[in-house]
């Protein structure tokens, strides 16, 4: 990793390792674009037990983020699978945490994009992409999609949305990605990284 490079912060949280899988293809697609630094980070599960706590250190995977990750990134791409067409609580726990970084406009000017996971092909991918939009642009984010310009928005049949990548992963989360979904992420990663370069040049 160069340290001159631009860091671009890939958050998820993923209970069977779909939306995971989703970020490590984001992260490559980052990793093309010359310049650019991908940082996978992960959330924390949260529990009604309120004795309940997770290990400082997960088990597996990617670290957990800190609130210094939102700082020094130059970009963002946040994935979540659905809950109910929305994002899972743990990612919105952590996002809630965000108010100190949303008053000193840590996030603002800096881009974006969404991506996720569902158990059914119709168990709301839009509306979660749509959810985890709303406290970005609350952040002063710039929101990024993928454009038609993508054969495989045409194709796909898995998922996949000019709102971000995302992936039908079965009921038990073991579908595997097909290549339209594989394309489609590495494609938002590279669109993100190119992104974040623009305006730092700018």
């Amino acid at each position: 990793m160069n340290s001159s490079n631009l860091t671009l912060l890939v958050l998820y949280y993923s209970r069977h390792g779909a939306t995971r899988k989703l970020a490590e293809l984001i992260a490559q697609g980052i990793e093309s674009v010359p310049g650019c630094d991908a940082r996978l980070r992960t959330v924390p599960a949260v529990s009604t037990v309120s004795e309940a706590t997770e290990p400082d250190v997960p088990a597996s995977g990617a670290p957990y983020v800190e609130l210094a990750d939102l700082h020094q990134c130059a970009g963002l791409a946040l994935g979540s699978p659905t809950r109910f067409g929305n994002m899972a609580a743990a990612l919105k726990y952590f996002l809630d945490g965000t108010s100190a970084e949303w008053l000193a406009g840590t996030l603002a000017g800096k881009p974006a994009c969404v991506f996720t996971s569902t158990g059914s092909m119709h168990g709301g991918q839009e509306s979660t992409l749509l959810s985890m939009m709303l406290p970005l642009l609350h952040h002063g984010m710039l929101l990024l999609g993928l454009p038609y310009t993508q054969p495989a928005l045409m194709a796909t049949s898995t998922g996949g949305s000019p709102y971000g990548a995302s992936h039908w992963a079965g009921s038990g989360g073991n579908q595997p990605l097909s290549e339209d979904s594989k394309t489609l992420a590495v494609a938002l990663g590279r669109r993100l990284a190119e992104t974040a370069r623009r305006l730092g040049a700018g």
